[in-house]
């Protein structure tokens, strides 16, 4: 072999030695993204239900084509609820897994502070590596911080906050003389921009977790918007209302108008989707949409125990997720935070009450998944801080199964929706304070057109029932049969031929909240009367 040609050969044989190893293709899978999608005051509503719940349901009028798509490639949740009807203890409840009764002064609205102690799902994914970030409302009592979500660096509003006034906005920019949907496009760009700057902040390869969390779905809205900006006509819910809701012309309006929000918070999750998809992260993205509890402003919504109150809308969407069924197991929105870490690859804390979907999520069944997943556990404490003028709470607590709804009214001598002030006095409100200001009268329930309604109306012969029923006082005890009564108007609890079923529910509920360490049933519940703010206060 002459000189070159072994030089050659040598050179080729070290070559063979300082070659980095073939790539190794890792075994891990990927730990999925977390898109939360959850509107303030978002009850069940969605044009999806409307196809379980039958014809003459108010969901035929409503259209939610994002959310149907989440629900048809994924899963779509019949009988989701929240823990309780009321902003921050439902929050309180999702981000620390928990019934609310347990996450201390994170149980209550206004006075609210958030326990350190506590877990939260979001904080713990943050620790484990997750990009954590929100964009508008998460867990605010009134702070400026969001301290369960990992404080203010976690926010993405760089591109702005309109969408939350989305009809005041829309409205004001058509009035003068903007085209319809360039006013909408303006809201579509900023949600898109600050979903943007969140995932431009992200590491290359780095897993996210994101709540969206618009306020547009609460009140208040632009009256008539709903017909205006989304063409629903309040015409079509005439004859579908439930009983609890008049069936007059200003309640459909307002009624079509809130569907109108519902609609602009369908169309920004559109954008969202699309973003996933056009980056590659769709399949890899676990998609959870829902609402904190339901319609502000209308008689068993917000503020009560009632389906219409707790029942909220969930759909789930993973790639995966054996997609196009419908799960029919009883489930809470506190089930969210152990689902979310154990998809993450973190423990998730003992003391977590909600469980995971994951068998909900991964099983090619529908219908009923696991028979134990047979009841809910639902609450109320306080809501606005001067409803009623002692600064006292109305604490309720529920167990809502397939068959029965049994609530638990512990203080049934108070107004179940706060003080009626004014109303039986020589300066009763007028329309106009009782539509604009939440705390006019009642101030559980929020101030607009269809309360403004029922309180001119509480005198008329016709409409005197109607107000007794939805204002009044409340018995110590509730117990609806929702197969003969889905709309819960006609409390069975005294009737001796469902003695038996209410015994059985309320040792199963109490049995619930001895278990969980309810403070109500401590002391007389002195942790929950005890006012978070120095003496009562007067509206």
């Amino acid at each position: 072999m002459n000189l070159r040609r072994m030089l050659s050969s040598l050179l080729c044989t070290a070559a063979v030695f300082v070659l980095p190893p073939p790539a190794v293709e890792s075994k891990e899978p990927r730990r999925p993204n977390v898109l939360f999608a959850f509107a303030d005051d978002w009850g069940r509503h969605a044009s999806a239900y409307a196809q379980l719940d039958g014809p003459g349901s108010i969901n035929d009028v409503v259209s939610t084509p994002n959310f149907d798509r989440i629900a048809s490639e994924g899963v779509l949740f019949r009988s989701a609820f929240v823990s309780a009807p009321s902003c921050t203890p439902c929050r309180s409840a999702i981000l620390s897994g928990q019934h609310f009764w347990r996450t201390g002064r994170g149980a209550i609205l206004r006075g609210a502070v958030w326990d350190d102690s506590q877990p939260s799902y979001a904080l713990l994914l943050r620790d484990a590596g997750y990009h954590l970030g929100k964009t508008y409302k998460v867990w605010s009592p009134g702070t400026p911080v969001d301290a369960p979500y990992g404080r203010r660096a976690h926010a993405y509003q760089q591109a702005g906050n309109r969408f939350n006034q989305f009809s005041q906005h829309v409205t004001r920019r058509v009035a003068a003389g903007a085209n319809l949907e360039d006013a909408k496009q303006e809201l579509y760009d900023e949600v898109l921009g600050n979903f943007d700057a969140f995932l431009a902040d992200r590491k290359e390869g780095q897993p996210f977790c994101y709540w969206f969390g618009p306020t547009n779905v609460h009140r208040k809205w632009i009256q008539g918007s709903g017909k205006q900006l989304w063409g629903i006509d309040p015409d079509e819910l005439e004859g579908k209302m439930p009983p609890f809701l008049p069936d007059v012309p200003v309640v459909r309006e307002d009624l079509a108008d809130y569907f109108g929000e519902i609609a602009a918070f369908d169309a920004a999750l559109g954008l969202l989707l699309e973003r996933l998809i056009e980056i590659g992260e769709l399949d890899n993205t676990l998609i959870v949409v829902s609402g904190d509890h339901g319609a502000p402003g209308f008689p068993y919504g917000k503020c009560n125990l009632y389906d219409f109150g707790v029942g909220v809308p969930l759909a789930i969407r993973w790639g995966g997720a054996n997609p196009g069924r419908v799960v029919d197991d009883l489930v809470s929105l506190t089930d969210l935070a152990p689902t979310f870490l154990e998809l993450g690859g973190v423990r998730i804390p003992d003391v977590m009450t909600g469980r995971s979907l994951l068998p909900q999520l991964t099983t090619s069944d529908a219908g009923q998944i696991d028979p134990d997943r047979d009841a809910v556990f639902v609450g109320r404490e306080r809501h606005v801080e001067i409803a009623r003028a002692d600064y006292s709470p109305y604490p309720q607590r529920a167990i809502r199964t397939h068959r029965f709804s049994y609530i638990i009214n512990f203080r049934p001598d108070r107004w179940p929706l706060g003080d009626h002030y004014r109303l039986d006095g020589d300066n009763p409100p007028t329309l106009e304070e009782v539509t604009e200001v939440t705390r006019t009268t009642i101030p559980d329930e929020d101030a607009g057109p269809t309360k403004a309604w029922l309180v001119s109306v509480r005198n008329a012969p016709q409409w005197q029932d109607h107000f007794q029923w939805v204002y009044g006082k409340r018995p110590g005890e509730e117990l609806y049969d929702l197969k003969l009564d889905p709309h819960q108007t006609k409390n069975l609890a005294e009737a001796p031929a469902y003695a038996e079923h209410k015994a059985r529910l309320r040792k199963r509920l109490l049995e619930e909240l001895e278990r969980t360490g309810d403070p109500r049933l401590i002391d007389d519940g002195r942790f929950f009367e005890t006012p978070p703010l120095a003496g009562p206060l007067q509206p």
